[in-house]
């Protein structure tokens, strides 16, 4: 039996258009918000038409010592060229932290599956 966890595919985002980019800060202050950005296509766009797209991007964070990640945000994008609107993924959280740990994005493209990439994220007392 297949695990979900086989199915996801990684990569250089710099060469591999379907990799999450995520920004974050170097360092952020234990409790302070600061901003988490995660885009598909940043090197290398994406298409993004109806008959190849993104269709979701999740987000999660997993903090050290901790037995599971937490999901701290996703985003559906669901206009492929309807009336000619096209979404673009991209997606910007708000997040405030304590402990150090590992922020990672799982994205959906309709035709090449599921696609993942993380950042450590260092905080200071």
């Amino acid at each position: 039996m297949k695990t979900i966890g086989t199915m996801l595919q990684s990569g250089d985002w710099k060469g591999e258009k379907h990799v999450p980019v995520i920004h974050v800060p170097e360092k952020v202050k234990k409790g302070e918000a600061f901003e988490v950005k995660v885009l598909i296509g940043e090197e290398i766009p994406h298409p993004n038409t109806l008959e190849h797209h993104i269709s979701w991007i999740r987000v999660y964070f997993h903090p050290e010592g901790a037995k599971f990640p937490i999901e701290i945000g996703s985003s559906e994008f669901s206009a492929h060229g309807e009336g000619e609107v096209f979404n673009e993924p991209y997606l910007t959280l708000k997040v405030k932290v304590d402990k150090p740990g590992t922020i990672h994005a799982v994205s959906y493209c309709n035709i090449h599956g599921l696609w993942e990439n993380s950042e450590e994220l260092n905080v200071e007392g």
